[in-house]
Protein backbone atom coordinates (compact mmCIF):
# COMPACT_ATOMS: atom_id res chain seq x y z
CA UNK A 1 0.00 0.00 0.00
CA UNK A 2 1.30 3.45 -0.88
CA UNK A 3 1.85 6.31 1.91
CA UNK A 4 -0.11 8.89 0.39
CA UNK A 5 1.37 12.88 0.85
CA UNK A 6 -0.96 15.96 1.00
CA UNK A 7 1.94 17.15 -1.80
CA UNK A 8 1.05 13.56 -4.06
CA UNK A 9 -2.80 14.54 -3.11
CA UNK A 10 -2.35 18.18 -4.41
CA UNK A 11 0.36 17.25 -7.46
CA UNK A 12 -3.07 15.14 -8.63
CA UNK A 13 -6.14 16.22 -7.34
CA UNK A 14 -4.30 19.98 -9.36
CA UNK A 15 -2.81 17.17 -12.54
CA UNK A 16 -6.71 16.29 -12.79
CA UNK A 17 -8.25 19.73 -12.34
CA UNK A 18 -5.88 21.56 -15.58
CA UNK A 19 -6.25 18.25 -17.52
CA UNK A 20 -10.10 18.71 -17.57
CA UNK A 21 -9.57 22.52 -17.82
CA UNK A 22 -7.69 22.06 -21.05
CA UNK A 23 -9.78 19.31 -22.30
CA UNK A 24 -12.83 21.44 -22.25
CA UNK A 25 -11.00 23.77 -23.49
CA UNK A 26 -9.39 22.10 -26.90
CA UNK A 27 -13.27 20.18 -27.54
CA UNK A 28 -14.83 23.54 -27.41
CA UNK A 29 -11.73 25.04 -29.50
CA UNK A 30 -12.25 21.85 -32.13
CA UNK A 31 -15.91 22.03 -32.32
CA UNK A 32 -15.88 26.04 -33.33
CA UNK A 33 -12.61 25.99 -35.03
CA UNK A 34 -13.71 28.63 -37.42
CA UNK A 35 -15.40 31.11 -34.45
CA UNK A 36 -12.24 30.04 -32.37
CA UNK A 37 -9.86 31.50 -35.27
CA UNK A 38 -11.83 34.96 -35.29
CA UNK A 39 -10.47 34.91 -31.53
CA UNK A 40 -7.24 34.17 -32.61
CA UNK A 41 -7.28 37.28 -35.41
CA UNK A 42 -9.17 39.35 -33.32
CA UNK A 43 -6.27 39.79 -30.63
CA UNK A 44 -4.20 40.99 -33.58
CA UNK A 45 -1.04 39.85 -32.19
CA UNK A 46 -0.01 37.70 -35.31
CA UNK A 47 -0.04 38.63 -39.20
CA UNK A 48 -3.46 37.35 -40.88
CA UNK A 49 -1.33 34.51 -42.38
CA UNK A 50 -0.36 32.99 -39.55
CA UNK A 51 -4.17 33.51 -37.88
CA UNK A 52 -5.02 29.62 -39.21
CA UNK A 53 -1.41 28.01 -38.20
CA UNK A 54 -1.09 29.75 -34.63
CA UNK A 55 -4.75 28.22 -34.26
CA UNK A 56 -4.20 25.01 -34.86
CA UNK A 57 -0.68 24.89 -32.60
CA UNK A 58 -2.94 26.33 -29.59
CA UNK A 59 -5.32 23.50 -30.27
CA UNK A 60 -2.89 20.90 -30.84
CA UNK A 61 -0.51 22.15 -28.06
CA UNK A 62 -3.98 21.76 -25.24
CA UNK A 63 -4.69 18.28 -26.35
CA UNK A 64 -0.62 17.49 -26.13
CA UNK A 65 -1.12 19.10 -22.65
CA UNK A 66 -4.16 16.29 -21.81
CA UNK A 67 -2.71 13.41 -23.42
CA UNK A 68 0.67 14.39 -21.89
CA UNK A 69 -1.16 13.23 -18.29
CA UNK A 70 -1.99 10.25 -19.63
CA UNK A 71 1.49 9.05 -20.52
CA UNK A 72 3.69 7.38 -17.30
CA UNK A 73 6.04 10.51 -16.22
CA UNK A 74 4.50 12.97 -18.85
CA UNK A 75 2.59 14.59 -16.21
CA UNK A 76 5.66 16.97 -15.39
CA UNK A 77 5.87 17.65 -18.77
CA UNK A 78 2.05 18.31 -19.43
CA UNK A 79 1.47 20.85 -16.21
CA UNK A 80 4.80 22.89 -17.94
CA UNK A 81 3.20 23.23 -21.26
CA UNK A 82 0.28 24.21 -19.55
CA UNK A 83 1.65 26.58 -17.72
CA UNK A 84 3.43 27.91 -20.20
CA UNK A 85 0.37 28.54 -22.31
CA UNK A 86 -1.91 29.71 -19.96
CA UNK A 87 1.26 32.15 -19.59
CA UNK A 88 1.05 33.36 -23.11
CA UNK A 89 -2.95 33.47 -22.64
CA UNK A 90 -2.29 36.28 -19.73
CA UNK A 91 0.05 37.98 -21.29
CA UNK A 92 -1.96 37.86 -25.02
CA UNK A 93 -4.85 39.49 -22.65
CA UNK A 94 -3.02 41.98 -20.75
CA UNK A 95 -1.63 43.27 -24.13
CA UNK A 96 -5.36 43.67 -25.58
CA UNK A 97 -6.12 45.39 -22.60
CA UNK A 98 -3.43 47.80 -22.09
CA UNK A 99 -4.56 48.61 -25.94
CA UNK A 100 -8.18 49.45 -24.44
CA UNK A 101 -9.57 46.31 -26.26
CA UNK A 102 -11.86 44.83 -23.80
CA UNK A 103 -14.17 44.38 -25.79
CA UNK A 104 -13.16 41.34 -27.59
CA UNK A 105 -14.04 37.71 -26.44
CA UNK A 106 -11.39 35.82 -24.63
CA UNK A 107 -11.32 32.85 -26.84
CA UNK A 108 -10.85 30.72 -23.51
CA UNK A 109 -13.22 27.80 -24.74
CA UNK A 110 -15.84 28.02 -22.09
CA UNK A 111 -18.41 30.80 -21.12
CA UNK A 112 -18.10 34.38 -23.46
CA UNK A 113 -15.69 36.50 -21.47
CA UNK A 114 -14.63 40.00 -22.92
CA UNK A 115 -11.22 40.62 -21.60
CA UNK A 116 -10.47 41.47 -18.19
CA UNK A 117 -8.03 41.95 -15.66
CA UNK A 118 -9.78 38.90 -13.97
CA UNK A 119 -9.06 36.93 -16.72
CA UNK A 120 -5.62 37.42 -16.58
CA UNK A 121 -5.59 37.20 -12.68
CA UNK A 122 -7.38 33.74 -13.15
CA UNK A 123 -4.30 32.70 -15.07
CA UNK A 124 -1.95 33.50 -12.91
CA UNK A 125 -3.64 31.73 -10.26
CA UNK A 126 -4.08 28.54 -12.44
CA UNK A 127 -0.26 29.21 -13.43
CA UNK A 128 1.00 29.17 -9.50
CA UNK A 129 -1.06 25.86 -8.93
CA UNK A 130 0.24 23.97 -12.08
CA UNK A 131 3.98 25.80 -10.62
CA UNK A 132 2.50 24.09 -7.03
CA UNK A 133 2.29 20.21 -8.63
CA UNK A 134 5.16 20.42 -10.27
CA UNK A 135 6.97 21.37 -7.10
CA UNK A 136 5.59 18.37 -5.45
CA UNK A 137 5.67 16.15 -8.27
CA UNK A 138 5.91 13.20 -9.08
CA UNK A 139 3.09 11.42 -7.02
CA UNK A 140 2.31 8.28 -6.05
CA UNK A 141 -1.06 7.37 -4.85
CA UNK A 142 -3.05 4.38 -4.07
CA UNK A 143 -6.32 3.54 -5.71
CA UNK A 144 -8.05 5.10 -2.90
CA UNK A 145 -6.09 7.95 -3.23
CA UNK A 146 -6.58 8.11 -7.13
CA UNK A 147 -10.34 7.77 -6.61
CA UNK A 148 -10.07 10.77 -4.43
CA UNK A 149 -7.73 12.95 -6.24
CA UNK A 150 -9.67 12.60 -9.63
CA UNK A 151 -13.29 13.42 -7.20
CA UNK A 152 -11.46 16.31 -6.25
CA UNK A 153 -9.69 17.44 -9.53
CA UNK A 154 -13.35 16.73 -10.63
CA UNK A 155 -14.99 18.99 -7.82
CA UNK A 156 -12.43 21.75 -8.22
CA UNK A 157 -13.25 21.69 -11.83
CA UNK A 158 -16.47 21.82 -11.51
CA UNK A 159 -15.90 24.76 -9.37
CA UNK A 160 -13.88 26.52 -11.37
CA UNK A 161 -16.73 26.10 -14.62
CA UNK A 162 -19.89 27.78 -12.56
CA UNK A 163 -17.26 30.88 -11.31
CA UNK A 164 -16.70 31.14 -15.02
CA UNK A 165 -20.35 31.20 -16.20
CA UNK A 166 -21.05 33.64 -13.07
CA UNK A 167 -18.28 36.14 -14.26
CA UNK A 168 -19.90 35.73 -17.99
CA UNK A 169 -23.21 36.63 -16.38
CA UNK A 170 -22.07 39.78 -14.56
CA UNK A 171 -20.10 40.85 -17.59
CA UNK A 172 -23.14 40.39 -19.81
CA UNK A 173 -25.48 41.90 -17.33
CA UNK A 174 -22.63 45.27 -17.17
CA UNK A 175 -23.22 45.53 -20.77
CA UNK A 176 -27.03 45.24 -20.80
CA UNK A 177 -27.36 48.20 -18.83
Amino acid sequence: MTEITLGSMLTATVTVFLSLLFARAAWHKIGEFTEFTGFVADYQLLPQPLVVPAAMLIVGAEVLVVALQLVLGGQVFGLLLGMAMLTLYGLAMAINIQRGRTSIECGCGGAVQPLSWSLVLRNAVLVTMGAAAVATAPYALDAAGAVAALASGFTLWTGFVLAEQILANASTARLTR
